[in-house]
C-alpha cells in the first residue's frame, strides 16, 4: 500500500535530518587525523543510499502525466 503524500513528507523530513547529522558526523571525523578510515567510508555509503531514498520518495510525489 502507498503512503499517503503526508507521511512521505514526513519520512522525507526525517531522511534529510539523518542525512545532515551524517554529513556533520563525517566533516568532524575527516577532521580527525586518527580517523577510522572504514567507519567514514560507512558514514559516507549511508549518507548515498539516504540520498537516494529521499530521491525515490520525492519522485513517488510527483503525478505521473501521460504524453
Amino acid at each position: 500500500m502507498a503512503m499517503k503524500p503526508e507521511d512521505t513528507m514526513r519520512r522525507i523530513e526525517a531522511l534529510r535530518q539523518e542525512h545532515r547529522d551524517l554529513d556533520s558526523a563525517i566533516t568532524a571525523l575527516a577532521e580527525n587525523l586518527r580517523a577510522d578510515q572504514l567507519q567514514l567510508a560507512r558514514l559516507k555509503k549511508r549518507k548515498l543510499v539516504l540520498r537516494d531514498e529521499i530521491a525515490v520518495l520525492e519522485d513517488s510525489l510527483i503525478p505521473d502525466i501521460i504524453a
